[in-house]
C-alpha cells in the first residue's frame, strides 16, 4: 500500500511526537508500504521519512516549487514530486494514496487533515483516513467534531469518516483493515 502521512515540519516539538512518527515510519518500511509525504527536511515529517528510508523503506515526496526554491525539501527522498502550487499538492499526495495517516502538527497538518475528512464526506475520497492520536493531541479537535454532530453541522454518519488510532501500529491496522467509503452516502452530504 502506498501511505500517505500528514505530519508538523515544525523542529521543536517534544520527543514523544518523534518517537511516534519515527515507529510510523519504521513499521510502514517493514510491511513493505510507500510512505508519501510532503518532502519537509525537519519535523515529524523528517522523522517518518528518515526511519522509513533507515529501515529499507520508500518515501516519496510530493512538494511545491516555492518550497525547493526555499530548500526546505527532504534531500533523501526516494522520489522528489514536484507541483506548482500547495492545492496541486495535496490533490497529488491523495491521489497517490491507498490510505492517509495524520499525525500531531500545527495548521497545515489540520489543514490537510480537515480538507480530506471534506473530500470524504462529500465521496471525493474513498480511502481510510486515520488520526494518530499520540498523547491525546487530537483531543480538542476531535471533542469540536463531536459538538459539530451534537449541533447537527455534520450527520451521526459522518464520524465513521475517520478513525483515531492511540499507536503508529494501531494506525497501520486500521489503515490496513478499514474498506473504502461507500459514496452513497455522499446524500448525506446536505442536512
Amino acid at each position: 500500500m502506498t501511505i500517505t502521512v500528514y505530519a508538523a515540519s515544525s523542529g521543536k516539538v517534544e520527543e514523544k511526537y518523534v518517537e511516534a512518527a519515527q515507529r510510523l515510519g519504521e513499521l510502514l518500511a517493514q510491511g513493505g508500504h510507500t510512505l508519501v509525504n510532503g518532502a519537509g527536511r525537519t519535523g515529524l515529517m523528517a522523522a517518518t521519512t528518515d526511519a522509513c528510508l533507515a529501515a529499507g523503506g520508500e518515501a516519496v515526496g510530493v512538494i511545491p516549487r516555492f518550497m525547493i526554491e526555499e530548500g526546505w525539501e527532504h534531500k533523501g527522498m526516494t522520489r522528489l514530486v514536484v507541483t506548482p502550487d500547495m492545492h496541486s499538492r495535496k490533490e497529488q499526495m491523495a491521489a497517490m494514496s491507498d490510505a492517509v495517516i495524520a499525525l500531531p502538527g500545527g495548521v497545515g497538518t489540520l489543514e490537510e487533515l480537515l480538507e480530506i475528512i471534506t473530500w470524504k464526506q462529500l465521496g471525493l475520497y474513498v480511502k481510510p483516513i486515520i488520526i494518530l492520536n499520540t498523547d491525546h493531541f487530537f483531543n480538542a479537535l476531535l471533542a469540536q467534531l463531536g459538538r459539530a454532530v451534537d449541533e447537527h453541522f455534520m450527520r451521526t454518519e459522518h464520524t465513521a469518516i475517520w478513525q483515531v488510532a492511540d499507536s503508529p501500529e494501531q494506525a497501520l491496522d486500521f489503515a490496513l483493515q478499514t474498506p473504502d467509503w461507500d459514496t452513497s452516502v455522499r446524500k448525506f452530504a446536505a442536512l
